[in-house]
């Protein structure tokens, strides 16, 4: 691990669960390069705007700062440039599910070889609270103090329905859980999503609700039984919640990369452009 975690000053809030985030997944890849599973050199991470973006500076890993809600693009196109890296990207919930929503539904769809673990605390907590698209209805922020008038959106049903081939939910609390399935999206071939469910404990901490109230789930045969463990839990807070934590759903079928035929490395093609032969297939 202290290969992987950098030297550099943390400077999340004291106490922050990010950092629980942070020290599961340099286990897990310490753990994955002791069995000779991962490459360190051949892993890569990319990361959004917000509080889960200052990851990007803890890791001694190869890796982006991307724009808002721009880490998904940005990762599918590292691994389209080097089909063998190991691509992770973090991103947060006002990251990916507002601006970067439409990204996240189309690497999942195209089944993108890339890692998507988002850290949800259903608020924008960099920018001081206000709601996200995760914020259960009711909830009071600077920008809304009569409280949000809006129903969340679910990303487990969202993403089934984006036909993602790894979908899963963790809790930063139920930590072994967290690296267990860390572990397997990792290893996971294909697109894999994880909603890390993840309080923030100034602006927003549901700690103690979502303790309450979860429970750990076997992984589906069956894509219907997936869908109903994902609408079990709307994202709201009612004293009747059940918030289901685990695999929601994988399977193996054929990567983007594979269907697009990308078998070389771009980076080391070297190119020949004929201007002329160019210039006549497009002006006849």
């Amino acid at each position: 691990m202290q290969k992987i975690v950098s030297n550099q000053k943390i400077t999340w809030c004291p106490g922050c669960f990010n950092n629980i985030i942070l020290h599961s997944f340099a286990k897990v890849l310490s753990e994955l390069e002791a069995e000779r599973k991962i490459d360190f050199k051949k892993v890569v991470v990319v990361a959004g705007i917000g509080c889960h973006g200052k990851i990007f500076d803890y890791l001694n890993l190869s890796g982006f700062n991307a724009l808002h809600g721009r880490a998904i693009p940005t990762s599918l196109g590292i691994k389209l440039a080097n089909r063998d890296l190991k691509v992770i990207a973090f991103v947060g919930d006002g990251d990916t599910y507002a601006e970067g929503l439409d990204h996240l539904i189309h690497a999942a769809r195209y089944n993108a070889d890339i890692k998507v673990f988002v850290h949800n605390n259903q608020n924008f907590a960099l920018t001081v609270g206000q709601s996200t698209p995760t914020s259960e209805k009711g909830y009071k922020s600077k920008v809304r103090p009569e409280g949000e008038k809006e129903e969340p959106i679910n990303p487990i049903a969202l993403m089934l329905a984006s036909k993602a081939s790894f979908v899963a939910r963790a809790f930063v609390l139920e930590k072994d859980q967290l690296e267990k399935i860390m572990r397997e999206a990792i290893l996971h071939k294909g697109f894999a999503f994880v909603d890390i469910l993840q309080p923030c404990i100034v602006f927003h901490n549901t700690s103690e609700f979502i303790r309450k109230h979860c429970y750990k789930i076997e992984t589906p045969n069956v894509f219907e039984e997936a869908l109903k463990l994902a609408f079990e839990w709307n994202y709201n807070f009612d004293e009747n919640s059940r918030i289901p934590l685990g695999i929601f759903w994988r399977e193996e079928r054929e990567t983007f990369e594979e269907k697009e035929g990308i078998t070389e490395t771009y980076w080391k093609k070297k190119r020949e452009v004929k201007l002329e032969e160019l210039l006549e297939k497009f002006y006849v």
